[in-house]
């Protein structure tokens, strides 16, 4: 299944079912007056959140949602049955806007759910009340009412869905930087790896558990180039991806490193970061260097004191030996360790 991002959907609920205009006509029963009953309310849209979806793939390929209506009300005080509610699942971690359509010719959305738990609903389209049947219109004055309510119209939206992946940690870096192979080492993913640069083409999702039994998702995004912010290479298509992790783990290539000041490689990123948005700008970022295997001795020494004398914490790993991935992995334990804990205070302030 191919990872889609975004899709526009049209959801429509029920209409309710029109009341019913019956007089009662038995045998001995002069005089019986109104039975008409009431119609049954049409069903609701319901959006759910679903860890079971990971794209909105489907929702390319069948665009409109419709509810049923309500059944019709009937004589002899007979109630229509109201329709069932119509439940759509979507991946946790979309946002559903409202399309409204001007005359114009313009439009404007407005955002209108975030499904960030798995089991979150929102109705976003209410279905339309039953109309009354007559025996609701009688009166002192008109014993024999004729006429009956119509069910009342359902809801119609236009909603566009996009996906922002909920992980814990976003692997930045650029191409060929060993993200997929990391990720690929500490969980049951298997991404695409390949010598080649943009082998991985859409996000993908790792768990891991700790002996506590405390998950962890990492999502791997695709690489990103100087320029990403403005479209370049796979760019802004999936940095808003990177907006929703909590904390960065940015991986720099050994190939890749300015061996005159190795720290200088993550401010390019860092940088695009900033240009997309303030606030991911200044995300938590755990610094590695990968594919130290590649490296001489003295190379690797030569880096590793040019590292030390910036006071920066970088972690040096090769993700295909495995050679200082456990360091790695328990730095980014502890600092998920430090979120939640931070997270709880807020909760019982």
């Amino acid at each position: 299944m191919r990872f889609v991002d975004e899709a526009t959907i049209l959801v429509r609920s029920g209409k309710g079912g029109n009341g019913c205009a019956s007089l009662r006509r038995e045998a001995n029963v002069p005089k019986g007056g109104p039975d008409g009953g009431d119609g049954g309310k049409g069903g609701d849209v319901i959006f759910r959140g679903t860890n079971r979806l990971m794209s909105l793939y489907d929702f390319r390929l069948h665009r409109h949602y419709f509810a049923r209506n309500g059944e019709g009300g009937m004589g002899r005080d007979r109630y229509g049955k109201a329709a069932d509610d119509l439940y759509v699942e979507l991946p946790v971690g979309t946002l559903l806007y409202e399309v409204t359509e001007h005359e114009d010719g313009t439009t404007s959305e407005k955002l209108i759910a975030d499904l960030v738990e798995d089991g979150t609903e929102v109705v976003i389209c209410e279905g339309g009340k039953g109309g009354r049947g007559n025996l609701h219109f009688k009166s002192s004055t008109n014993r024999t009412p004729r006429y009956a309510e119509p069910g009342f119209p359902g809801e119609e939206k236009r909603i566009r869905l996009e996906l922002k992946i909920l992980a814990d940690v976003g692997l930045l870096g650029l191409p060929s930087a060993g993200k997929s192979t990391f990720i690929s080492k500490v969980s049951a993913a298997r991404p695409k790896i390949a010598a080649y640069p943009f082998t991985t083409l859409v996000p993908n999702l790792g768990v891991i558990e700790n002996d506590d039994y405390t998950r962890m998702v990492i999502a791997d995004i695709p690489g990103l180039i100087e320029g990403a912010h403005e479209g370049r290479g796979l760019g802004i298509t999936f940095l808003k991806h990177v907006e929703r992790t909590r904390f960065l783990v940015h991986i720099l290539a050994a190939e890749d490193l300015n061996r005159d000041d190795p720290m200088d490689g993550y401010e390019m990123l860092t940088q695009e970061l900033r240009e997309y948005s303030a606030e991911l700008g200044e995300k938590a970022q755990i610094k590695a260097i990968n594919k130290i295997d590649t490296l001489s001795e003295e190379e690797l020494a030569d880096i590793k004191a040019k590292v030390e004398a910036s006071g920066e914490k970088v972690y040096f790993i090769s993700a295909l030996t495995g050679e200082g991935v456990e360091d790695l992995l328990q730095a980014m334990w502890e600092h998920l360790a430090k979120i939640d804990a931070v997270a709880a205070a807020e909760v019982e302030e």
